[in-house]
């Protein structure tokens, strides 16, 4: 029978998409609001849909349902994940490689910063993380805190000297432990005793 004054058939729900509804992918069509990953639901759009066959889910769903399992295969450089998307309802094929670690940690951001050896500030003891490093004195030191340890100047690599683990500038430096007499910095007259 001829389809009237209707438009192609939804993927997803199987309803008429009209044309100014309509999203395409993989030679079917699917409404704005059908077009979601088939596992966890978020909405799709060309950057984030990964299409297998008939169905279709964010590169994420798609990579634990599809994806390389076991160790070395992990979401990102150097990781290794042991998320079986069970909570999605992926079902993973019974064949795959048990993971190595049997146990999760609950936040990774947490379990990242405890991976990962951070520096520690000598001024304030809080972690140096590379995007506010700055190296004086052979260590690293936040920007805020890469400051004279006397007058509080903030130093650049032009005028920081450091002595003891301490950062001075140069002019600190120079008073406080630099040599001492005539000729040198602060004494420029000869006190003559009465």
């Amino acid at each position: 029978m001829p389809n009237w004054g209707g438009g192609a058939k939804c993927g997803a729900c199987e309803k008429t998409v009209y044309h100014a509804e309509e999203i395409q992918c993989n030679g079917r069509s699917f409404h704005k609001s059908c077009f979601l990953c088939m596992a966890c639901r978020k909405a799709l759009d060309s950057t984030t849909i990964a299409a297998h066959e008939s169905e279709i889910y964010c590169k994420t769903c798609y990579g634990r349902k599809y994806g390389p399992k076991g160790v070395g295969f992990g979401q990102g450089a150097g990781c290794l994940s042991t998320d079986t998307g069970d909570h999605l309802g992926l079902n993973l094929q019974q064949g795959s490689p048990k993971p190595a670690c049997p146990s999760t940690p609950t936040n990774a951001s947490k379990f990242a910063k405890k991976m990962i050896d951070v520096d520690k500030c000598p001024r304030c003891g809080k972690s140096v993380y590379a995007a506010e490093k700055i190296m004086g004195g052979g260590k690293p030191w936040h920007k805020t805190c890469f400051r004279c340890a006397i007058c509080g100047k903030s130093l650049e690599s032009t005028n920081v000297t450091d002595k003891d683990g301490e950062l001075y500038c140069k002019v600190c430096y120079a008073k406080n432990f630099g040599p001492k007499g005539i000729g040198f910095g602060g004494l420029t007259q000869v006190e003559k005793k009465e």
